[in-house]
Parts: C-alpha cells; sequence; structure tokens
C-alpha cells in the first residue's frame, strides 16, 4: 500500500505490507522533494518522478492519498491540489486502485482522535510499525498513516473488524466504522 502526502516542496512518499492480523511493517519511506523557486510544471515533474520511481521500484498493489482540505493561504491549496493530481493520474496510468482520505480520517485511523497533531500521529506510526524512532519529517510519517489508514479500512482478506491482535486505534477505528454505518442504515 503506497500512502502518498501530496505537497509540492515536501511530498511524503510510505509504502506499508499490512498482514491478515492487520500488522503493518514498514517497506520504503521517504520525502520527494522540489525547488521552491522551480517553475511549477519543473515541480509536479519532480513530484511525478518520484511517485513513478516508487511504483516501479516496489510494486505497491494501491494508492492512497490525503484529501485536499480547505486552509486559509489558497497557495498553499493549489500546490496540494496539484501535486494530489499527479498521485491520482499516475495511480491509474499504473492501473492501481487509488483512493482519497482526509486529514481527520487519517488521524483517527492511526491514533484512535481525529484531531491529534502530528507528534502523536508519528509517535502512533512508529509504534504500529515497531520503528527505533517516529519518521521524520512530519510529511513521511503521514506518507505511512495514509497507507495504514486505507489498508484497514479497505479491510485485509480475511480479518474482521474487532478481531484479536487490532492495536488500540485500529480497534477504535473499527468501532467508528460500525457506528457510521448503524447511523447510515438507521437513516438519521
Amino acid at each position: 500500500m503506497l500512502g502518498i502526502d501530496p505537497g509540492l516542496t515536501r511530498c511524503g512518499v510510505g509504502i506499508v505490507d499490512v498482514d491478515r492480523a492487520r500488522r503493518g511493517t514498514l517497506v520504503h519511506v521517504g520525502v520527494i522533494r522540489s525547488a521552491p523557486d522551480a517553475e511549477i510544471g519543473e515541480r509536479l515533474a519532480v513530484v511525478a518522478a518520484g511517485i513513478r520511481e516508487a511504483i516501479a521500484v516496489h510494486r505497491p498493489d494501491a494508492v492512497a492519498v490525503e484529501r485536499v482540505f480547505a486552509q486559509q493561504n489558497s497557495h498553499t491549496v493549489m500546490g496540494t491540489a496539484q501535486a494530489s493530481g499527479v498521485a491520482l493520474l499516475i495511480a491509474a496510468e499504473s492501473g492501481l486502485p487509488a483512493a482519497t482520505h482526509t486529514p481527520s480520517e487519517v488521524k483517527a485511523a492511526v491514533t484512535g482522535y481525529g484531531s491529534a497533531d502530528k507528534r502523536q500521529v508519528q509517535a502512533m506510526i512508529a509504534r504500529i510499525l515497531r520503528l527505533d524512532a517516529p519518521p521524520q519529517p512530519a510529511d513521511a510519517a503521514d506518507a505511512l498513516a495514509i497507507a495504514l489508514c486505507h489498508a484497514w479500512r479497505r479491510g485485509t482478506p480475511g480479518v474482521q473488524a474487532g478481531a484479536g491482535g487490532l492495536t488500540p486505534a485500529q480497534r477504535a477505528w473499527a468501532d467508528a466504522e460500525r457506528v457510521a454505518r448503524t447511523y447510515l442504515r438507521s437513516g438519521s
């Protein structure tokens, strides 16, 4: 599973394997960087080349991208949206299913709390993936969190939500999904 935290200056790329018990293992993590003073086309080309390389080398089975959300700085939103579009296009060109997840969905999936801060996400990623230290910078940890969120959300074959061996964050996510399904069925 390839997770992408889109951005022009720093685009986080994280790849994880998730086993039948929903345990994640780090495959690759990195940050694609482009020069802030380069032309937009050049910056997008750098992001595209980095994503293509990650797909070619690691052969993920799906791509998840953080969904762009409104911010005060429209320039930042525009660059993030453009990088997101490039990521989704490359997934399609590569024949990979792709999805987007909001920042609060991702935070809830890995920490159990949709308003967690960057340090909390980094700490949980280190714990979930059994790393010696939290991934740096935050863009790298965010990409891994997006990958895990999508892997857990789409389900792992043969694993039932609430099955033994889930982390507390995974249990909280499964519980939240059950509540949401119940809410949607009731029409409330």
